[in-house]
């Protein structure tokens, strides 16, 4: 398609528009994304009467053997204010990853850092105990936009962020660690090249360029991370989760510059920040390997235990004092440990005072020598910028947060076959946060009002009167009965057929998630377009950059449970 132009609030802005298909029905979307600025605005073109949205809704008819049922989940509307700009999914130990915030129910401990057997450990805000987390991002209302306020696009250089991998492998022996080493500094080279490349497009924001760029890298990436799994899989210590650090992404922090909150005295659910010891370890024994790494599990689970406890009751409150002291234990008997083999690491000591609130991850000394893989990573493994104020704003996103009036989450069946239970701590993802900067290809139309549940639209609604503003979000509902993530965080599920509602070769059918949220917003602010998305900078609140994000931690038993209803055709919760 070629490219389109349109002014709005004088400045000229290029915008793409392209062919997708939603919900069975075809027409033409034009990014309003890109608009070369991060605004906090957005513009009347964005909204739409959703009565003038032609039904759209397809749903496939049931044919022998479906599995009909549903089974409702009540997580909360996040009434405890568990806030994060962290992406669990998309972005793993990437702290703000998401320069937007998002809304969480249930998991309570979740960040960007937490590992399956901390989630499984935390408490959570669903009624009947499923500790999964469920989270999107939130929507705001801002009757006074600061448009100007961030840097030009022209002025920013995008770079690549990855997930750090060298504080999320487990203790090794000397034997095996020389050859991680090479793997880890490969993984340097190839981000570092990355960001090379990316930089000539400073100034634009190109999905083809990005993509071309990003898919070698993850190729790379993922070979690296295989050899590195296969290494200590040979030692009987295979790692959990190294796909999920495949997938790297092209930032714009740089449309963040200049921009400035009226109060920055207080952060998203704020959570403690604690050096790292993973990464400060050279060679441990062979014989002190499982005993480390044990001990590295509960000092993950004494950071969680921290967090949560913020997000129950925020500010200190006496955290950091008890979490210092469990730490000081654990750290010491991991010191012991590698002590009766070999010397004891210098300055163990110093890596157990940890902090609260943004900023970068408390600086500590190694303890001796690092390994020659140590140094940063290069570019983008960072810690982008915090929320801050009373509400919660980043760059371009600003405005008072909306709670929402209902959240419904439920899980559906299939049109032609029963669904099979989903494995434990499988990721899933639907919508993309990045339209623009990564094509619309995985993008999906949200947004309606109650009363017009068969049309969605990829602009904001206005609702009559009445009715209130909704963002349906169907996640995939077909699995490919092997993995709980992927290196691009979508491959191992798939959305079935939209006509039919089979699942495509090779993938089995699900409990299909549904998140339906509603607001009360009033007419007059969605009149004016004065509620929008919290977004990415490049995406602009662009609506159709809508999206969802989920980690199952029902336990085998419940999630049996939630299909064997499904399977029944009953209506449980």
């Amino acid at each position: 398609m070629k490219a389109r132009k349109r002014t709005r609030t004088g400045r000229m802005v290029a915008v793409a528009a392209t062919l997708i298909v939603t919900a069975g029905a075809t027409g033409y979307f034009v990014s309003s994304g890109g608009k070369g600025e991060a605004a906090a605005e957005t513009s009347l073109a964005d909204f739409v009467a959703i009565a003038k949205v032609a039904p759209n809704v397809v749903i496939p008819r049931p044919q022998r053997g479906a599995a009909t049922g549903v089974f409702t989940v009540d997580c909360g509307t996040n009434g405890n204010g568990k806030f994060s700009p962290d992406n669990p999914v998309a972005q793993p130990g990437i702290k703000n990853g998401a320069e937007h915030v998002h809304d969480f129910v249930g998991n309570q401990a979740i960040t960007a850092d937490t590992p399956d057997e901390v989630l499984a450990a935390s408490g959570t805000t669903c009624r009947n105990g499923d500790k999964s987390s469920y989270f999107w991002p939130v929507v705001r209302i801002d009757k006074a936009v600061r448009a100007d306020t961030a840097a030009a696009l022209a002025d920013t250089v995008p770079t690549v962020s990855c997930p750090t991998v060298r504080d999320r492998l487990p203790a090794m022996p000397a034997g095996v660690r020389a050859a991680v080493d090479r793997q880890l500094a490969k993984l340097d080279r190839a981000q570092a090249a990355a960001n090379e490349r990316i930089a000539a497009s400073r100034g634009q924001i190109d999905a083809d360029f990005n993509n071309s760029v990003i898919r070698p890298l993850r190729a790379q990436r993922a070979t690296a991370l295989k050899k590195i799994s296969s290494m200590l899989t040979r030692q009987g210590r295979k790692p959990a989760g190294l796909v999920s650090l495949v997938e790297c992404e092209v930032s714009y922090d740089g449309m963040h510059a200049g921009h400035a909150t009226a109060n920055t005295r207080s952060v998203a659910n704020p959570n403690v920040r604690c050096p790292s010891v993973r990464d400060k370890l050279a060679d441990v024994p062979e014989q002190a390997v499982d005993e480390v790494n044990r001990n590295l599990a509960e000092l993950d689970q004494q950071i969680a235990n921290a967090d949560e406890r913020l997000v129950q009751a925020p500010g200190d409150g006496g955290v950091l004092g008890a979490l210092q002291s469990k730490r000081t234990a654990t750290i010491d008997r991991i010191g012991i440990a590698i002590s009766r083999r070999a010397a004891r690491p210098a300055g163990l000591d110093k890596l157990a005072a940890c902090t609260i609130g943004k900023g970068q991850d408390t600086p500590a000394p190694a303890p001796s020598a690092p390994p020659a893989s140590t140094p940063p990573a290069a570019g983008g493994d960072k810690e982008l910028q915090a929320p801050s104020g009373p509400n919660l704003e980043l760059p371009g996103n600003t405005g008072a947060i909306v709670r929402p009036a209902a959240v419904l989450i439920e899980y559906r069946g299939n049109a032609t076959s029963k669904v099979t239970p989903m494995p434990r701590f499988l990721r899933a993802l639907t919508g993309d946060a990045k339209p623009t900067s990564r094509g619309p290809a995985n993008a999906r139309a949200t947004w309606t009002c109650s009363g017009f549940a068969d049309r969605l639209s990829d602009k904001y609604p206005i609702c009559p009167g009445g009715s209130q503003v909704m963002r349906v979000q169907d996640f995939p509902g077909c699995w490919n009965g092997q993995d709980i993530d992927s290196d691009n965080h979508r491959a191992h599920l798939s959305f079935a057929d939209t006509r039919t509602g089979a699942c495509p070769q090779g993938f089995t059918a699900i409990p299909q998630l549904r998140i339906s949220i509603s607001y009360d917003i009033p007419r007059a602010v969605q009149d004016k377009g004065q509620f929008a998305l919290d977004s990415f900078p490049e995406e602009n609140h662009n609506p159709f950059s809508d999206h969802n994000d989920f980690v199952n931690v029902n336990s085998d038993r419940q999630m049996k449970k939630i299909a064997a209803c499904i399977n029944s055709g009953k209506r449980c919760g």
